[in-house]
């Protein structure tokens, strides 16, 4: 029996996992793709997103969601199930997409390929690491302090941890948002990425995560073979609990001025120890729905589709961060 190809999509907060996936969906030429998307907060954006984006190819049956944790902490609870869920399907998915958290650590999950119940049926095609470019170029996952995020421990370096992990099991980089810095910036973006790839490992840039889909797809690299001889910092650990990072949600009614909510949200990504703002919101005598995204300086925020009848039109936005954020000014900074 053929195995179900299926790749993996890591890449810290904001990098452009979710308008990768859009383009992918939107690009798929009649190949039917399953999407697994991992949120680290409780409420699930990005399945939101990349449902309200109207593409044909995007059905509700082909998305599956696991919120409120990162995947690969609950790989027997939460993944395992929904591979099964997807594999065991009559008219079976031609490749299956596994968007992990911002925060996840990959490894476990592609080692998770490896258990019996997964290993006969599916196989990795590859691990495709998203790189925010401009985010790598002003030093954000840089070890010296004085180039961490306000709030960091001087002591400790979680976001380095996290990228750098991310980086070591990949088989193709994405530098993304490459049209956002010059061609310098990105060769020495390039350069610091490559030094902790694997061999043979590849490095590609892209603007929103525009590749073919044979190159994001088409690796055929059977990552889970490969995983042991791939170390990464979180080797050996008992548990992997990410202590360093929260995340909560604010809720607020409808707003009468989108760009109010925007400038908001850029004063609130700009507090000590935030690292990532997205979710939703009612603009009045709007009937679409608001998207907002920020992550570092950047805040982007466009209508993607109208509100459904029966459908609660709640604002919710996630703030995720490091750990001791203050949840109360932040709110109080979002909520204006």
């Amino acid at each position: 029996m053929s195995r179900t190809p299926a790749t993996v999509v890591t890449g810290f907060l904001g990098a452009g996992k979710t308008t990768l996936l859009r383009h992918l969906l939107a690009h798929a030429d009649g190949a039917r793709l399953a999407l697994v998307i991992n949120e680290f907060g409780d409420v699930g954006v990005d399945k939101g997103i990349v449902e309200g984006c109207g593409i044909e190819s995007c059905t509700p049956e082909g998305v599956i969601e696991l919120a409120n944790g990162c995947i690969c902490c609950t790989v027997a609870d939460d993944f395992l199930p929904a591979m099964k869920t997807l594999l065991d399907r009559p008219d079976p998915f031609d490749h299956i997409v596994i968007e992990t958290s911002g925060l996840a650590l990959p490894k476990p999950l592609v080692q998770a390929f490896r258990w019996p119940e997964v290993r006969a049926r599916a196989t990795v095609s590859g691990v495709v690491a998203v790189i925010d470019s401009p985010a790598v170029a002003a030093g954000r996952f840089a070890r010296d302090p004085v180039n961490q995020p306000h709030g960091a421990p001087a002591h400790d370096f979680p976001l380095e941890e996290v990228f750098e992990d991310q980086l070591r099991v990949a088989d193709m980089a994405i530098l993304n948002k490459a049209d956002l810095v010059d061609a310098a910036t990105l060769a020495r973006v390039r350069s610091r990425v490559e030094a902790s790839l694997p061999p043979g490992a590849k490095a590609v840039s892209a603007a929103r995560g525009a590749l073919p889909l044979e190159v994001l797809l088409g690796i055929g690299a059977a990552a889970e073979d490969a995983i042991v001889a791939r170390p990464s910092l979180h080797d050996g650990a008992q548990s992997h609990d990410h202590d360093d990072f929260e995340s909560f949600t604010v809720a607020f009614a409808a707003l009468s001025d989108a760009a109010a909510l925007e400038a908001r949200v850029r004063a609130a990504v700009a507090e000590a120890g935030v690292l990532r703002i997205k979710g939703f919101a009612e603009v009045s005598g709007r009937p679409h729905r608001l998207v907002i995204q920020a992550a570092g300086p950047r805040v982007e925020s466009y209508f993607d589709r109208p509100w459904g009848p029966a459908e609660e039109r709640l604002g919710r936005l996630v703030v995720v961060g490091l750990k001791g954020l203050s949840r109360a000014r932040i709110e109080r900074v979002l909520r204006g």
